[in-house]
Order: structure tokens, then C-alpha cells, then sequence
């Protein structure tokens, strides 16, 4: 999951669904007035809701419902600075309303306001502790926050609230991902996988299981996921790159070369991409293109040490051993670790 509005689909999706319960003084009239917004705001008819409940306030003023909802018609507009307004204002009318608060910590969130958000969320948690959502954001504040085991325990405390939480475990594989903890994320991920519809894919979170794959060098399963995020988004130049690295840990060069020249098409200034289509071409054996690709490389990023080590390994095999020490020793100048132990091993005879 682009954008503000991409952002916010969790936000919309979770929130403003409150059950609303009338105030014993609202009339008939107020009610059907905000029960013609909600038709019209399933309807996806957000700015002529806004108007039927505004007609709702000038009745009742105090009728903080109606602000509540006249800020999740302002959210799908785009209004997030309407939103927080009209929200403050359900506050302002009833301060101890634990889903405006929820809301609000939600909305600053989303846009960023993480010391605000705090604020709202831990009211919210004063009117009740028994709400996953509010663990779920409030892990991701401490993710945010880089307080990644108490991340991890308002993850269980929503887990425990709500077992089946997809986006909660979602959230665990990618702290999990963020530690290092590779087998957990990848259980976490396929946790929340399991939940998701087939038609509703979190793909950034197949992203992820594929990096944790990679580092697992579980490279095939690895290359599934990043098969079904690049159906996705076949624009992602990076998603590219990624699995032609593990498709040459498989030893399939010629795939991963025509996963590098898509690369390469979406972005021609990437020194990543023409070093690793050097190094398949070389499992290859096609070393003329390789040299090229390397050359390319390194005249891109003069002090990739990578690529000048790739190199040499093309040049060896191509019989030109001086060449490849003269790139070893370029590489160990660059600091290059691995270019050290070959210069003993293949230079110093």
C-alpha cells in the first residue's frame, strides 16, 4: 500500500464505522438527516453528505455524531486538516467520546503528527483498553519510534484482542524484518497471508517476505514473492533487481538477465543493476558483455568496489590475470574486503 490516499486506506477502512448512538434529545429529525448522509456517504457522495449533516448542526449544534462523520467524508476527500477540525469539535462537545479521540490519534498518525497522535491514542486508552485497533497504532508508533520490543508487545496485546488480525501480523514480520529476525518475519508474513483475501493482496508485505527469503537464502520461494509483487507493480526498477539477484543464486542466469535488462529499461543510471547483469552473463560465459556491463558500472560509480571485484573474476576467466589484479587492487584501495583475501590467494604468485 500511493501516496496520502494510499496511506489513509487503513485509516478509512478501520475507523469512523462508529455504532451512533442518539442523544436522548435528537429528534426525528436530526436522525434522519444523518442517517440520508450515511446513504449518501456509502454511496461515495462525500461533499453532498457533508451538506445534510451540516443541515443536521444547524439543528442540533451539539450533535457530535454528525461531526464525527462529517470528518470521515473529509478524510476521503483529502480534507485531513477539515477532519482534525471537525473532530476536536465531537471532542469539544463530548470530551471523554473514546472514537473521536481514536479517530483523531488515527488521523495525526497518518499524517504524521506522531507526538499528537500519542496524545489522542493514550485518551483513547484511558476510556478503554480493550480495542485491538488501538494496540495496532500504537505499535506502529513504537516502531516508528525504533522501540521495536514494545512494538512487538502491543502486537501480541492485539493479537490476543483479535487472533485473526492480518495487518497486526503484518506489521511483526516487517519489525521482524527491520531486526533481522528473518524466520520470525517470515512466519509472521505468512501468518497474516493466510487471512488476506485473494483478491486484496498486502503486497509490500510479500516484498518483505522475499527480502527476509533472500537473507534465508530460501531463494525459490523468495522469487514467488516477488513474482506476485511485480504483477503488481512491474514499474518497481528495485523489485527487478531483487529477484534477478536470487534467480542467479539459482543459477537461472538467463533469467535473471532479463529480469536486469527490465531494470535497466525503468532506469538506465543504476550502476546495481549492470554489475549483477555483468556477473549472470558471466555464469554465462558471455564475457564480452559482461566487461561491458561492468564498465558501465564502474563509470557510473567510480568507487564500487563490487563491480571492480566482478570484474576481476570475469578477467580470470577470460585469462587476463594481470587485468584482474590490477581491478582486485583498485577494489582493496576502495576498501573491498573480499578483494584483500583474493590478492593473496591469486595475485601474489
Amino acid at each position: 500500500m500511493n501516496g496520502i490516499k494510499k496511506i489513509f486506506f487503513c485509516l478509512l477502512f478501520f475507523i469512523f464505522f462508529i455504532n451512533i448512538q442518539a442523544q436522548k434529545d435528537t429528534t426525528d429529525q436530526e436522525i434522519n438527516l444523518f442517517n440520508s448522509a450515511c446513504k449518501l456517504i456509502d454511496s461515495s457522495k462525500y461533499k453532498d453528505a457533508i451538506v445534510v449533516l451540516k443541515k443536521a448542526l444547524k439543528i442540533k449544534p451539539d450533535y457530535y455524531q454528525a461531526y464525527n462523520k462529517i470528518a470521515f467524508a473529509k478524510v476521503k476527500l483529502g480534507d485531513y486538516k477539515g477532519a482534525e477540525k471537525d473532530i476536536l469539535s465531537a471532542i469539544k462537545i463530548t470530551p471523554d467520546n473514546y472514537d473521536s479521540h481514536k479517530a483523531l490519534g488515527i488521523l495525526y498518525f497518518e499524517t504524521k503528527k506522531f507526538k499528537e497522535s500519542k496524545a489522542s491514542l493514550d485518551s483513547a486508552f484511558s476510556l478503554n483498553t480493550d480495542d485491538p485497533e488501538l494496540y495496532f497504532y500504537q505499535a506502529r508508533l513504537m516502531y516508528e519510534g525504533k522501540s521495536y520490543k514494545m512494538a512487538l508487545d502491543a502486537c501480541t496485546k492485539a493479537i490476543d484482542l483479535k487472533p485473526n488480525y492480518m495487518e497486526v501480523y503484518f506489521l511483526m514480520g516487517e519489525i521482524r524484518f527491520t531486526t533481522k529476525e528473518y524466520n520470525y518475519s517470515i512466519k509472521e508474513i505468512s501468518e497474516g497471508i493466510k487471512l488476506e483475501s485473494a483478491d486484496k493482496l498486502h503486497y509490500e508485505s510479500y516484498k518483505t517476505r522475499a527480502k527476509a527469503r533472500y537473507e534465508m537464502q530460501d531463494y525459490k520461494n523468495a522469487i514467488n514473492d516477488w513474482n506476485v509483487y511485480l504483477e503488481a507493480f512491474p514499474e518497481d526498477e528495485g523489485a527487478f533487481v531483487s529477484r534477478g539477484a536470487n534467480k542467479i543464486e539459482i543459477a537461472d542466469n538467463s533469467g535473471a538477465i532479463l529480469d536486469f535488462d527490465n531494470a535497466i529499461k525503468l532506469d538506465s543510471k543504476n550502476p546495481v543493476s549492470y554489475n549483477y547483469r555483468g556477473v549472470a552473463k558471466g555464469e554465462n560465459k558471455q564475457f564480452v558483455d559482461a566487461l561491458k556491463d561492468f564498465d558501465i558500472a564502474i563509470k557510473l560509480k567510480y568507487n564500487y568496489g563490487a563491480a571492480f571485484v566482478n570484474r576481476a573474476a570475469v578477467k580470470f576467466a577470460s585469462k587476463d590475470k594481470i587485468g584482474a589484479c590490477e581491478d582486485l587492487n583498485k577494489a582493496d584501495a576502495l576498501g573491498d574486503e573480499m578483494a584483500f583475501k583474493l590478492i593473496e590467494t591469486y595475485c601474489k604468485h
